[in-house]
């Protein structure tokens, strides 16, 4: 488990594919598809490695506040032209016209819609509630499975063209991989076991909210997939995960089939994956998208703001488990809207997935 402060936060290295995806796919006897997977795999324990041995970073860890920072996102995007070292070379600065480069282009928009997201939905600036400059390096690596947050800035890879294609095509892996940061500044939630599920969790509910927010969607109208478009067409599957329904976004030959647990029933019990991170979060994700579609309309505006007053309030433990976000969003919504429908919605879809509330 990472080390923790009681006053700061320790940066995670959060990315949107799975190890175990990239296992499967490291395993499979096609070289095409296993080599970039096997690269990807060790890019990734590399820069993990690193991260875990890193300083711990001590700032307040405390609920937004109105300060002076500016209404303005400030983007930088950079170019790794295909190697590692980061950032890389500057390509587009904030307010300057798009470039020929469609990666660099989607990046840039991506931040900015996350950051509009934050601003308009819940008077947050950025993801420290400061106005944190946000920083995104395209064209990683060679023929790179994946994009990640850092601590420091979002970093996308180009996918390997059979299996994944371009990571910046799918603006709600955007709006995942920053919600990391944002996790970072506020509850710092530990990144292992049921907390570090509640952490991915957390950056799948809000990078769908900011793809909602951005195409006009209501909680009905939305598909609640995580990172649509990002697979290749010869892959059997629409995403990387789907909160509507965990456990069907894809069935492939070559990738298996998502395993993905929907309730506390299937719970996956395991040491991989900093204890499962990515399979169990599927369980709250769930719980999130019946909560939105009970409740209707907008789900970054009820719903969403529920989930945002728990993460930004100050109570939430970084080693919190399942039962006790649930507890805390329960008294979220009776706190803002009283013993009405919302509460009762709270109450009902953690219910459905098997996450006691008393």
């Amino acid at each position: 488990m990472q080390p923790q402060s009681p006053h700061g936060f320790h940066p995670v290295f959060c990315t949107i594919v799975p190890p175990h995806v990239l296992d499967k796919l490291s395993q499979s006897d096609n070289p095409d598809l296993a080599g970039p997977s096997r690269r990807t795999l060790e890019s990734d324990a590399a820069r993990r490695t690193r991260r875990q041995m890193a300083t711990v970073v001590t700032v307040p860890v405390t609920p937004a506040t109105d300060g002076e920072a500016s209404d303005k996102p400030d983007r930088t995007l950079y170019d790794c032209r295909h190697h590692t070292r980061l950032p890389g070379t500057k390509v587009r600065a904030e307010g300057q016209e798009p470039t020929q480069d469609a990666s660099v282009n989607r990046a840039y928009a991506g931040l900015g819609a996350t950051f509009e997201l934050l601003l308009k939905a819940y008077g947050r600036r950025s993801i420290d509630g400061n106005g944190l400059p946000l920083i995104g390096s395209v064209h990683y690596d060679e023929k790179y499975n994946n994009a990640f947050f850092d601590g420091e800035q979002m970093v996308f890879g180009d996918g390997d063209g059979e299996i994944f294609l371009d990571f910046t095509v799918a603006i709600d892996v955007i709006g995942h991989e920053l919600t990391h940061g944002l996790t970072q500044y506020t509850a710092n939630l530990s990144y292992y076991g049921q907390s570090g599920a509640l952490n991915e969790s957390m950056s799948d509910v809000f990078g769908s909210l900011v793809k909602q927010y951005t195409l006009g969607q209501t909680a009905d109208q939305a598909d609640w997939l995580i990172g649509a478009g990002l697979l290749a067409p010869r892959v059997q599957g629409v995403a990387l995960r789907s909160m509507k329904a965990p456990g069907t976004a894809y069935d492939d030959d070559v990738l298996g089939k998502d395993p993905q647990p929907a309730s506390m029933e299937d719970y996956v019990h395991t040491s991989e994956d900093n204890g499962g991170v990515h399979l169990n979060s599927g369980i709250p994700n769930r719980a999130f998208y019946l909560l939105a579609t009970a409740l209707g309309g907008n789900a970054w505006e009820r719903a969403g703001q529920l989930w945002f007053d728990v993460l930004t309030g100050g109570q939430l433990a970084v080693d919190a488990d399942f039962a006790s976000f649930a507890r805390l969003t329960v008294a979220a919504a009776r706190s803002r809207f009283g013993e009405g429908d919302e509460a009762e919605a709270v109450l009902k879809a953690w219910s459905e997935v098997g996450v006691p509330t008393a």
